[in-house]
């Protein structure tokens, strides 16, 4: 009785996914790709969304027919593909952690932009929210599903009345406002760009357990969230971009929403989006961490990470991956400006897509025309995205290379001289040997 009012239901899950990618995305992508897009803006987020939907296909039909979670790590698993899979999980997992990083860091600048306390503020505020976090995910499943709806439906109403505010205004012109017509094709290098915001729905297959009648509930969840978050991207790079013009939104890209919502309604507005802003970096916090050291225990089980990372508490909650993930991030938010890494974040999330929808694709998993197109489309918003920080932030480039190559070559390494489970076992240890 007690574990199956633990599940998450229909509701929960749909609340984690939409937690997950709506999150820091929209708040602190949103100048980034207009300063990209231009006007064009508004249709990457709607591209990006398109791979998302094929690849959040993928990721379900594979969760149905391998009937438990892990997500890609799974998946390769399942045909073999150990190393691979192992490469992958420890390049995602980092990536997760940057990702975290991130949605603290936009959570303390918008309540920073408020409060105005000096420098200093929003990098404490960061630390602390995933010091909140930490200890809520420490407390179990039901106790962070039921704060994810919350959160997640306030977020919402927000968003919507916002972006509705701004299309009452319909002005066209404003979308292009003080920047330079990049044309319809930087809708692709934006969309490849901003990519961290649907990297949110995935986190679900790594609960799969824990997810009430999972056949039914997570292809249902996960997809009417992709399909919303796509609806509300939209909507809201329109309609702010059109309440405050597109120079103003990037030239406030931190906190473009903020802005928005004070010209809507003044003080009022400011601080209903400031809040709205720390909910909903809240919740992706929340849905992140929570997945994410679900996927980090299974990975360890598996003996590619440590054993030390492969361990519950009485909860039944693995209570070291979270305060090592969330401190993690923590530390990040408080010493850096990860601006440089964001986009890397995406490079890494887009090629993992990629791969699930190149896997669904040739285990002739669900419909081969949406799985074939995401893996295409993915593979091409990853050439342009490889392109675009070639010329505008190698060094965010050169971070992701030397992520792969520890992945591929520090792990097998790091692996032989610590401790790690031995694979289907609960309590045994050995010394890792890479094949």
């Amino acid at each position: 009785m007690n574990q199956s009012k633990s599940k998450l239901g229909f509701n929960a899950t749909w609340s984690m996914a939409v937690g997950g990618m709506i999150g820091g995305g929209i708040f602190s992508t949103l100048g980034v790709v207009v300063g990209i897009a231009g006007a064009w803006a508004w249709l990457s987020f709607a591209a990006a969304g398109l791979i998302a939907l094929a690849a959040g296909y993928s990721y379900v039909k594979l969760a149905a027919q391998y009937g438990e979670g892990g997500g890609a790590f799974t998946f390769l698993r399942e045909i073999n593909a150990d190393g691979f899979a192992g490469s992958l999980s420890w390049v995602l997992i980092i990536g997760y952690v940057l990702t975290n990083a991130v949605y603290a860091f936009t959570f303390g600048q918008y309540l920073g932009h408020v409060v105005g306390f000096g420098p200093w503020f929003p990098r404490m505020a960061g630390v602390a929210i995933m010091a909140l976090f930490i200890g809520l995910n420490l407390r179990g499943v039901g106790e962070a599903g039921g704060v994810e709806v919350f959160l997640v439906w306030f977020k919402l109403v927000v968003l919507v009345g916002l972006a509705g505010w701004g299309l009452a205004q319909w002005n066209p012109q404003m979308l292009s406002q003080g920047v330079m017509d990049a044309g319809i094709g930087a809708a692709l290098f934006g969309a490849a760009s901003v990519f961290m915001a649907y990297e949110g729905f995935q986190l679900l297959t790594y609960d799969y357990k824990d997810i009430d009648n999972p056949r039914k509930t997570l292809p249902r969840a996960v997809l009417s969230a992709i399909v919303v978050v796509i609806v509300v991207y939209v909507i809201v790079a329109l309609g702010t971009v059109m309440l405050i013009g597109a120079d103003q939104v990037v030239q406030h890209k931190e906190v473009a929403l903020a802005i928005a919502g004070q010209k809507a309604f003044g003080t009022v507005g400011l601080i209903i989006v400031t809040i709205a802003a720390a909910f909903s970096t809240g919740s992706a916090i929340n849905a992140t961490l929570f997945a994410t050291a679900r996927l980090t225990y299974r990975v360890a089980e598996n003996a590619e990470l440590p054993a030390q990372l492969d361990h519950k508490n009485a909860s039944g909650i693995p209570d070291r991956a979270v305060i090592f993930l969330g401190t993690a991030a923590a530390v990040l938010a408080a010493v850096g400006t990860l601006s440089a890494l964001v986009e890397a974040a995406s490079l890494a999330f887009l090629f993992t897509f990629t791969v699930v929808c190149g896997l669904a694709f040739l285990q002739r998993t669900g419909l081969r025309v949406v799985t074939g197109f995401g893996a295409f489309a993915g593979a091409t918003a990853s050439i342009a995205l490889v392109f675009r920080l070639i010329s505008i932030d190698p060094l965010a480039l050169v971070f992701l290379g030397l992520l792969v190559l520890i992945a591929i070559f520090g792990r097998p390494v790091l692996l032989r001289h610590v401790k790690t489970e031995v694979p289907g076992t609960a309590n045994a240890e050995r010394f890792h040997n890479n094949q």
